[in-house]
Formats: structure tokens, C-alpha cells, sequence
């Protein structure tokens, strides 16, 4: 079973490859600036018990955290946008690898971004995703919990100047981002489980997780 690191790490190659060099220069300078930076201080951890949260899906219907967690734990990622590989490459292999082992433990699976229904309906269905996709509108959810971070001008800039203007899939038309991170919550709406990369080219192994959701009390 190739990791995400793995994929991750042909990700990588193929845009160093095929992207302009100043701007590989740049993604590059970025990703080694947010990695030393760590994760920020006063970051949700194992043990915190998350408030209560409503947000809509896809369809824009509103979905809970009480709905997510009652019957079982919820495994919850927080991704960039449906803009950025990375996350798709990660959230297609959840389907893929991990959504199947989900029942064994009765958890739910469920991933959040800042963009709005309809671009979350967009990853959903070019990903084939079986699973919901929320819309954390203005990361109210991800700031409440400390994983947030504003992205440098030049990375910005050189996103445009690929034709990626991320403001535009979301209705605050900001530029603030999660930290990709997997959250697993307990029915108590307790975290049991907190995975943070800064980096945003790292994610969560799917050993992990079943790991995590296998070190669960019963």
C-alpha cells in the first residue's frame, strides 16, 4: 500500500518538474517556513472536549457534531481546499484505504475546509468522495482550535500566477488556512486523537489512524 508521504512526495517532484523554478522556489521556502514554525501554541490536544459545532455539507444541509459522534467516534480532517493536491491526494486515499476499516470501529469520517458548499461539492465529486465534506465559512472551527495559518504574499502571488486565486471558492474571500490535521472525537466530544502538520505537504497515515481508533476505551 503506497503512504500519502509517498504520493506526497511525487506530487513534489512532478511540480518541480513542470512549474516555473522561482516558483518552486517559493512553495519551497514556504513549506520549510510554516515546518519551523511548528505547530502554533494553544492547539487543540488529546484530552480537550471540542464545543459544540453545526456546519453545512455539500447539499448545504447542516450537520452536527452531536450527529457526527453518535454512534462513535468521528475521525475529522481539516484541509486546505479542493485548489491544493495535497489535500486531494490525501482525501482520495481515505476513501480509498481507510473509509472501508471505518466500520469496525463504528466511526464517521468526515472532512472540512473553508470553502463554500458548491466548491466542496466540486472536490466531493471529482474525488468520488462517499463520505461528508464541510464548509468551515470564514474558519470560525479551525481558529476556535488553533490550527490556522495565514499563507506568506509570495505564495500567494505565485498561486495567481498559476491561475489558483484560493479567495475565490470561498464566501469570506479570505486567505486564512488550516493546518492539515486529523482529529478523532469521541462520543463525549472528547479528542482522543490530534495529528498537526504545519507543513502543509505532510498528512496523516492511515496506520495512524486505525491505530488510534483501535487504542480507543470500548
Amino acid at each position: 500500500m503506497t503512504t500519502i508521504a509517498e504520493q506526497a512526495k511525487e506530487v513534489k517532484a512532478v511540480a518541480a518538474s513542470r512549474l516555473p523554478p522561482e516558483v518552486v522556489a517559493v512553495f519551497e521556502s514556504d513549506q520549510a517556513d510554516l515546518a519551523a514554525g511548528g505547530v502554533p501554541a494553544g492547539a487543540v490536544s488529546v484530552g480537550d472536549t471540542l464545543a459544540p459545532f453545526a456546519l453545512p455539507d455539500a447539499a448545504g444541509q447542516t450537520r452536527t457534531l452531536e450527529e457526527l459522534t453518535a454512534g462513535g467516534p468521528a475521525v475529522i480532517v481539516f484541509y486546505r481546499g479542493g485548489w491544493c493536491p495535497y489535500c486531494n491526494v490525501t482525501l482520495r486515499t481515505y476513501q480509498q484505504q481507510l473509509l472501508p476499516h471505518l466500520g469496525a470501529y463504528s466511526a464517521r469520517l468526515v472532512a472540512i475546509s473553508p470553502e463554500t458548499p458548491d466548491a466542496s461539492l466540486d472536490t466531493q465529486e471529482k474525488g468520488e468522495l462517499a463520505y461528508t465534506v464541510l464548509s468551515d465559512e470564514g474558519v470560525e472551527l479551525a481558529s476556535s482550535l488553533g490550527l490556522t495559518f495565514e499563507p506568506s504574499q509570495a505564495g500567494l502571488a505565485a498561486q495567481r500566477e498559476l491561475g489558483v486565486d484560493i479567495r475565490t471558492t470561498r464566501a469570506d474571500g479570505g486567505t486564512v488556512l488550516p493546518m492539515p490535521t486529523v482529529l478523532i472525537v469521541d462520543r463525549d466530544r472528547i479528542v482522543r486523537f490530534v495529528d498537526i502538520h504545519p507543513d502543509y505537504t505532510g498528512r496523516t497515515e492511515i496506520d495512524d489512524i486505525l491505530a488510534a481508533l483501535q487504542a480507543l476505551p470500548s
